[in-house]
């Protein structure tokens, strides 16, 4: 009987697991909606501010902004958006080791000389990249709590003010782009210096000729801060919405593996019940015939 007992405190314990994924779940696909009407809003946005100002800016020198400054990328500083809760499958890890190949790949050297810098947003990330004692630039773990622009700006305005001062050469970003629930693409992109399109011949007979108020140049020095804002933020919320996608993913997962467990321990049960009834069924007949021959 102390195997029967033992399997019903599994089942118990293993129902009540199935209960929290689900309840899990359901949060996580609410939670995934509202994230995903965030994302497909600000991305067609991003992604034309972006276009725009790498048109603008291909025909301008380098010396016209400073966030168009390509330099020896001596300082490296890395932002590896992650989550600050796990329970979401591999989402975390992948993240993490899509940065550590950038920067085994790409900064080795930077790295034994002790010049890689660490932003992390998200906890997971953070508490990473602190245990193995890398440069781990501010704490940004309260972002999700309160995830708008402004808060996300205010991030972007201090990797932009450390890569004027030069304490960054280049500054590489690190995320999850959303596609859907159940597939998040990792991304590697460089946000610092502000990548120029290539220059291409064009067709001078179909040229438009633009008129820019106030010039060119004030233009693009007024939209480059604009879009590395924008392009950050897109990237958070990007990650924020492929974290609810893996999370609901993950405990669905956790549900239907629960249901199959729960279907073997009843097996196992049932079959460990008919097994007791069968032996005090059997000692009972026993001892009856026992009796009666006396």
């Amino acid at each position: 009987m102390a195997n029967l007992k033992e399997v019903r405190n599994r089942i118990a314990s293993i129902t009540s697991t199935q209960q929290i994924t689900k309840a899990m779940k359901m949060v996580s696909a609410a939670k995934l909606k509202r994230a995903t009407n965030a994302i497909l809003q600000l991305r067609p946005y991003a992604h034309k501010l972006k276009e725009m100002l790498a048109n603008l800016s291909a025909s301008l020198e380098d010396g016209s902004s400073p966030f168009l400054q390509a330099r020896i990328p001596n300082k490296v500083l890395v932002v590896v958006v992650t989550s600050n809760r796990g329970l979401a499958g591999a989402f975390n890890m992948n993240a993490i080791k899509t940065a550590n190949n950038l920067i085994a790949e790409k900064y080795s050297s930077q790295l034994k000389a002790g010049n890689v810098s660490i932003v992390g947003i998200g906890k997971k990330g953070q508490e990473y990249y602190q245990k193995r004692k890398y440069n781990v630039i501010g704490d940004n773990n309260e972002l999700f709590n309160h995830l708008n622009f402004l808060n996300v700006s205010k991030i972007t305005e201090a990797i932009m003010e450390g890569f004027l001062k030069g304490e960054f050469d280049r500054v590489e970003l690190v995320y999850n782009q959303f596609k859907n629930a159940a597939v998040q693409i990792l991304t590697t992109e460089q946000l610092l210096p502000v990548p120029k399109s290539e220059k291409k011949k064009v067709d001078t007979s179909h040229v438009i000729d633009y008129i820019l108020e106030p010039s060119q140049e004030e233009i693009v020095a007024q939209l480059i801060p604009k879009n590395i804002k924008i392009q950050l933020y897109k990237a958070v919320l990007d990650s924020h919405a492929s974290e609810h996608g893996a999370r609901m993913t993950a405990m669905d997962k956790a549900t239907d593996n629960a249901g199959e467990l729960l279907k073997a321990l009843k097996l196992s049960y049932n079959q460990a019940r008919q097994a007791a009834i069968t032996t005090e069924l059997t000692e009972i007949v026993s001892g009856a015939a026992a009796l009666s021959s006396n």
